[in-house]
């Protein structure tokens, strides 16, 4: 069973900002920002060194330039962000792991040898053994070069992105200009961000909205000039009004319950955006057993659609497949937008035929996507690097939470392999057409059910009659060892050899030249003697 989501975001447009609004706006979130960079260098400075006193001296030297709550807003920020970056240079690390392995393995075979479904062969000439040793060469060092910084506790880390920084040098082809690609440059590295505390009135001092949507911000010392109300505050003209969890957020700062809070602008559209967010409580996850008691919905993930197929609490496949087809080319906006909006259409089915959970696949490509497993297989890799693996996992478990339906993940291993070999073929009718995917659905949804795979066919009844037992395809959750397909009685020509080469039964000696087969030749003895 996959957790329910702990935390909720909504965002609402600033609309009809004054010049002096958007003017308060650029100014403290250049000034935060600043600081925000200075607070992330030190901390990158002090590496493995790092302490409650550092992390308290950072806050000291933050608070006197603006303001306790600000501080520790920022210096939060920073250990994220900083946590992020050593997250990913493990994984870097892995990777490489991964990589110099596969090269050793394919180097040490002779050329030209053949690999198997599980380890790659050798490598086809001499001139591609040559270039995949360089290539060797060029990963150990950086291995050794990655480990030597994760020792050391030094990371790399841009505040703005590491990919806008190098657009900077690309500007035609992303077609933007200098002073577009500076201005998007310096609204990302923006600090205009405020934590929630509970107790607190509408449950934020630093970002404050009242429930009739008035937006008001706690100025820093340097820009307290600016605050056009009491307490060094300044208004903002614009009102908000989440249309999305409204209620729920009302309810919350009707009650001074902490929310978050992050302003940013739209760069793009010129629009100015607020984000809410807050957490939510620890919701106890229903058994698997009751999500499994209203039937499943097993969902195969593809590189261009859901194939989706719904299963009874037995695991048997009622009804057609369903498909629900998404787009992943574009940019990431795009992207995000049709893997919702597919996402929208499954849930809303499965709400309507009333099953109590989805069945998806717990995929992961990481070491799947290396370059030294699936060199020439561009295409391949391109494949399984577009699929959203992470992204689509949160997406659903959000949205259908909100439904009241609940996820399993389940093993990938060989659903859509068993799915074709044993569920293609029974269900292709000529009004219905299976494909391979919606074949693997029902394997997932069995698989999620608890049920084998794998279909079992019946043993050859002793006549026309179900005297040996009415024993379908369906088989107990327990039983694994009967979860093989069994091979047909009749599996060899009339008075052949068995397959294996030996009798299941020795046949016995025949008293009279009647019980003799026709087939046998009777040979006289000569050394007999006859009267």
């Amino acid at each position: 069973m996959v957790s329910a989501p702990c935390g909720v975001a909504v965002r609402d447009r600033l609309k009809h900002l004054t010049p002096q609004d958007e003017g308060v706006l650029r100014a403290v979130g250049a000034h935060q920002g600043t600081l925000a960079s200075g607070d992330l260098k030190t901390r990158c400075a002090n590496g493995l060194e790092h302490s409650a006193d550092t992390w308290a001296a950072r806050k000291r030297e933050l608070t006197g330039v603006s303001s306790s709550r600000i501080a520790g807003a920022i210096t939060k920020a920073t250990h994220d962000q900083w946590a992020l970056a050593r997250r990913c240079q493990a994984a870097h690390i892995q990777k490489l792991d991964a990589g110099i392995r596969t090269l050793r393995h394919r180097l040490s075979l002779p050329l030209g040898e053949k690999g198997t479904k599980r380890e790659a062969g050798g490598y086809r000439s001499k001139n591609e053994w040559f270039r995949k040793s360089r290539r060797l060469a060029m990963l150990e060092e950086r291995h050794t070069a990655a480990v030597a910084e994760w020792q050391a506790g030094r990371v790399r880390v841009v505040r703005g992105g590491k990919r806008l920084l190098n657009t900077r040098h690309h500007l035609t082809q992303a077609g933007l200009t200098e002073d577009r690609w500076r201005e998007r440059w310096e609204a990302e590295r923006w600090f205009l961000a405020a934590d929630g505390e509970s107790g607190k009135r509408f449950g934020n001092e630093t970002i404050r909205v009242t429930p009739d949507g008035e937006v008001s911000i706690k100025l820093p010392a340097p820009l307290a000039h600016l605050a056009n109300t009491r307490h060094g505050r300044y208004t903002l003209t614009a009102r908000v009004g989440f249309a999305h969890r409204g209620a729920e957020w009302a309810d919350r700062i009707t009650a001074n319950r902490a929310v978050a809070y992050r302003i940013h602008l739209d760069t793009g559209r010129g629009r100015w955006y607020l984000t809410a967010s807050w957490q939510r409580p620890v919701i106890q996850t229903i058994p698997l057993e009751t999500a499994r008691a209203r039937g499943m919905i097993g969902v195969d993930t593809n590189a261009d659609h859901f194939a989706a197929y719904r299963l009874d609490r037995h695991g048997n496949p009622v009804g057609g497949p369903h498909r629900f087809f998404y787009d992943l080319s574009g940019s990431a906006g795009h992207r995000d937008a049709q893997i919702r909006h597919a996402l929208t259409r499954l849930i809303n089915w499965a709400g309507r035929v009333g099953v109590g959970a989805i069945g998806i696949e717990d995929l992961d490509f990481a070491t799947e996507k290396t370059r030294e497993k699936h060199g020439r297989r561009k295409r391949f890799r391109q494949l399984i690097s577009g699929i959203p693996t992470g992204k689509l996992k949160a997406r659903l478990v959000s949205m259908a939470a909100e439904q009241g339906l609940s996820v399993v993940a389940v093993d990938p291993a060989y659903t859509s392999l068993w799915g074709a070999q044993h569920w293609q073929k029974p269900l292709t009718t000529p009004r219905r057409k299976m494909s391979r995917h919606d074949a693997a659905g029902i394997a997932i949804g069995r698989r999620a059910l608890g049920h084998p795979v794998r279909r079992r066919t019946a043993p050859p009844p002793h006549d026309r009659s179900d005297r040996a037992g009415h024993r379908t395809a369906q088989a107990e959750p327990g039983n694994r060892g009967r979860e093989g397909t069994r091979p047909p009685t009749t599996d060899r020509p009339p008075g052949g050899p068995p397959p294996n080469g030996k009798r299941k039964r020795e046949p016995s000696a025949s008293n009279t030249v009647r019980d003799a087969p026709s087939t046998h030749q009777w040979v006289q003895d000569p050394l007999m003697r006859t009267g």
